[in-house]
């Protein structure tokens, strides 16, 4: 069974939100196995134009288990904050 990786690429238009957003995400995440493995911002794009300057990378046991997380009553009710908080891609990846 192949990992599974959420990548979220984003931008914070309000930083305010964003922390609370970020305070209350975790959480949404034990449930299905699901750890944060970096938060980081842009140095430089060696090729390419990432209009985003902040990234995460979280790890679950499966992509079945990365994506029953997003679908979760948990993660949706946050998305109305996400979406206030910032510009954000999330984007699936198996390993």
């Amino acid at each position: 069974m192949s990992q599974g990786f959420v990548v979220g690429q984003m931008t914070v238009k309000n930083p305010e939100k964003w922390a609370l957003y970020r305070s209350q995400v975790l959480d949404t995440l034990r449930p299905f196995g699901g750890e944060l493995v970096f938060r980081g911002e842009k140095v430089q794009s060696f090729s390419g134009v990432n209009p985003h300057p902040d990234i995460v990378v979280i790890r679950f046991p499966s992509v079945g288990d990365a994506e029953a997380w997003h679908a979760s009553a948990a993660y949706q009710a946050l998305i109305p904050l996400r979406q206030e908080a910032a510009d954000v891609v999330l984007t699936t990846y198996a390993a």
